[in-house]
């Protein structure tokens, strides 16, 4: 029995120094300057710190950063090459697989419901249910506002323009300028801008947080509202920078969720909303991580109900699995232990830091264990 336990234990070693052989350590890792593109709003929120860390020389790769107010003004760039890696409505980046063949892929659910539902002058907005024979001033006709709302309107019996009247706006700004020439309003808006339209209307109540809303119907998606998309022939050719791109927003998009002071400051530097309204709204941004194959079960849900309401807002069909960047394990993790390493399996409970994923010691049982589902588990 001691024989036998000591050769499988010689076949273990053996194993683990072959898997060093062929990974690249740590500190071969040849860092890769990467194009990254994002929204002004929560889908560029969950980047302050990775970009802050970037400007710092703090991160595995380099980062060049474009912000634009609408996605149809980086979406050319992406496809063009002039992007690899960028953060849209998840919709966004089905319509473009789709239009492009296939030239990219979803590597990560960044941003889960933002959208909310606000009343002003009074408290009678209490579900979805409740909404029956009001007005509502919105954004985002034509886009995941309309489609979210008339999701959650007919899954609760009711039907958007005859039930519910939504007045369509151009921009919130002219939603909070019509509610403050108004006793009683209500409005669908998205953070940050929730918490803007607080600090200039007295009285405004958030009624209804329309992500709560979706995940109590028990269905098997998520309101996913914004996706990371990156260039085909980018991931591809630099497997493992993507895989540490995952590890640096993981852990910028976790600070995010625990520091919103400190990364206040730092969505005011990059010019998105002022650092008071920022730390206001980063706990209604939703900012995730998820990724692998919880990503695609959850956005893949979501796509299939928006098909179900209008094809034409993924691209006229759904998008096949090469849609989905589930990653490579080995592209991934390095043999010893160091910091910033991503590993580890299920999590239950709050998710760790993805430093803190690594087993301790760093040795050839705990990457063995590590294996299994380590980009699935990036959500924070």
């Amino acid at each position: 029995m001691k024989k036998i336990t000591s050769l499988l234990l010689a076949l273990v070693m053996a194993l683990s120094l072959a898997a060093c052989a062929v990974q690249p350590r740590q500190e071969d890792y040849q860092s890769v300057n990467i194009r990254l593109g994002g929204l002004k709003g929560p889908t560029s929120m969950g980047m302050a710190k990775l970009l802050d860390d970037a400007e710092n020389g703090l991160t595995a790769n380099t980062y060049e950063f474009t912000m634009a107010a609408s996605a149809n003004e980086l979406t050319p760039k992406l496809i063009q090459g002039e992007l690899d890696i960028l953060a849209v409505p998840a919709n966004v980046g089905a319509i473009l697989y789709n239009q492009t063949q296939g030239q990219v892929e979803l590597v990560a659910a960044s941003t889960l419901g933002v959208l909310y539902i606000v009343e002003k002058g009074g408290q009678t907005v209490t579900d979805v249910k409740s909404l029956a024979g009001k007005t509502i001033y919105a954004t985002g006709k034509g886009a995941t506002p309309e489609y979210a709302l008339t999701y959650l309107l007919a899954q609760n019996g009711l039907t958007l323009g005859k039930d519910v009247t939504v007045e369509w706006k151009s921009e919130p700004t002219e939603i909070v300028a019509l509610m403050a020439q108004e006793d009683h309003a209500i409005a669908m808006l998205p953070q940050p801008f929730v918490t803007v339209a607080q600090g200039q209307l007295e009285g405004l109540q958030v009624a209804m947080d329309l992500s709560a809303q979706w995940d109590k119907l028990g269905v098997d998606s998520r309101l996913v509202t914004a996706g990371l998309l990156v260039r085909k022939a980018f991931a591809d050719e630099h497997p493992e920078a993507v895989a540490k791109f995952l590890e640096e927003y993981a852990a910028s998009t976790d600070y995010a969720n625990t520091h919103a002071a400190e990364t206040a400051v730092l969505v005011e530097k990059l010019g998105i909303v002022k650092a008071a309204v920022a730390e206001k709204a980063l706990p209604g941004c939703n900012l995730v991580c998820i990724t692998g194959q919880e990503m695609k079960t959850a956005v893949s849900g979501y796509l299939q109900t928006l098909y179900d309401l209008k094809p034409e807002a993924v691209g006229g069909a759904m998008p096949t699995d090469g849609f989905y960047w589930l990653g490579t394990l080995a592209a991934a993790l390095s043999c010893g232990a160091g910091p910033g390493r991503m590993a580890g399996g299920g999590h239950a409970g709050p998710r760790p830091h993805p430093a803190a994923l690594t087993p301790p010691g760093g040795g050839p049982a705990g990457r063995a264990a590590g294996h299994v589902g380590f980009l699935e588990h990036c959500r924070l």
